[in-house]
């Protein structure tokens, strides 16, 4: 009888055992494909959406590693861990300030708003420019009534320079500025035809600055992911050994979005990941969705151009957040 007993003693730790291991591997493997996704830049389809979400699942991560640990179960511990050091080592220095070049010219202050088709509170947007002395202001979902406006309030006398394209709806583009502007255009998106506003500024002090504010497609629906690459392929890259340039706007990406991390490959560095501020949410629950944020809207500036800091403000009436950077620009030749 005493035999017996043990028998089925040891069958069922045995079970449970195995029930333990399984639980643990269950926990473990959604990490593994995500990371298998993300870290070589392979969403496609419907993960282009959930990649967004990368720092909260990076975050998560741990409770595996934490569940393997408890239970004693080395080898799921051992891969929960890889996966937690893989996915932190790609979010975590978002957080973390990083070394900037040696730029010796005049300070320019940056700030990009989403105005939702023109329905974001102008004033809130006038008093960040006036508040933070802002000399370049990019506006995408810019409409002919925002901008209006925006004028009546202050806005022509602030930023008196300007390319500006208002149209009815999400296609509208802006970029305003404290200096001078020439070689202005407008560039069209092939995918949802968002606008694109441009111009060179001319700022004392520093080499000539090409401003655009970007708005490439959003990914929405699966269907529409393929515009969402095109936009941000024809995104204008850097010229790391000619002029200086800036990227401003809704990019409708992360960094941890394989087309945006191209980008910045090509000269550009992100002014909220350089001045560590780069986890700080800017589109999301602003407008009443049960969205967790993610930060999609962008400072992209030349490598050359030193970033002293970003601050993301709230927009009322828009379902994103207003990003404003200050960055030292390099001294003319």
């Amino acid at each position: 009888m005493t035999a017996v007993i043990l028998l089925t003693r040891g069958r069922v730790g045995s079970r449970a055992q195995r029930v333990a291991t399984a639980g643990c591997w269950l926990t473990v493997v959604p990490g593994v494909a995500w990371a298998a996704v993300r870290l070589p830049g392979l969403e496609r389809g419907p993960l282009v959406q959930v990649v967004a979400f990368t720092p909260y699942v990076a975050a998560w991560t741990l409770v595996p590693l934490v569940l393997a640990l408890a239970l004693r179960r080395r080898w799921p511990a051992v891969v929960a861990a890889v996966t937690a050091l893989a996915l932190a080592a790609a979010v975590a220095p978002r957080a973390l300030a990083s070394g900037q070049p040696a730029a010796g010219g005049p300070t320019l202050r940056v700030l990009t708003a989403n105005l939702l088709k023109g329905a974001a509170d102008p004033r809130v947007v006038v008093d960040l420019v006036r508040a933070h002395r802002v000399d370049v202001l990019t506006v995408q979902e810019f409409t002919p009534a925002i901008a209006a406006e925006l004028d009546r309030l202050g806005l022509a006398g602030l930023l008196p320079y300007r390319q500006l394209n208002a149209e009815v709806g999400t296609t509208g583009s802006g970029l305003y500025a404290r200096f001078p502007i020439s070689e202005v255009g407008v560039r069209r998106n092939q995918g949802f035809g968002f606008s694109q506003a441009y111009g060179t500024l001319a700022v004392p002090g520093a080499p000539p600055l090409r401003v655009e504010s970007a708005h490439p497609a959003a990914p929405y629906a699966v269907e529409v992911v393929p515009d969402w690459w095109t936009d941000l392929r024809a995104q204008p890259a850097a010229t790391p050994n000619g002029r200086l340039s800036i990227l401003a706007g809704d990019f409708n990406a992360t960094l941890d979005h394989a087309p945006l991390r191209a980008l910045l490959r090509t000269g550009y560095v992100d002014a909220a990941d350089a001045a560590g501020a780069g986890l700080t949410g800017t589109w999301g629950p602003y407008d009443g969705d049960p969205i967790p944020p993610v930060t999609i809207d962008h400072v992209l500036v030349d490598r050359r151009i030193a970033v002293g800091s970003v601050q993301v403000h709230p927009l009322p009436g828009s379902d994103h957040r207003a990003v404003l950077a200050e960055v030292r620009l390099p001294t003319a030749p």
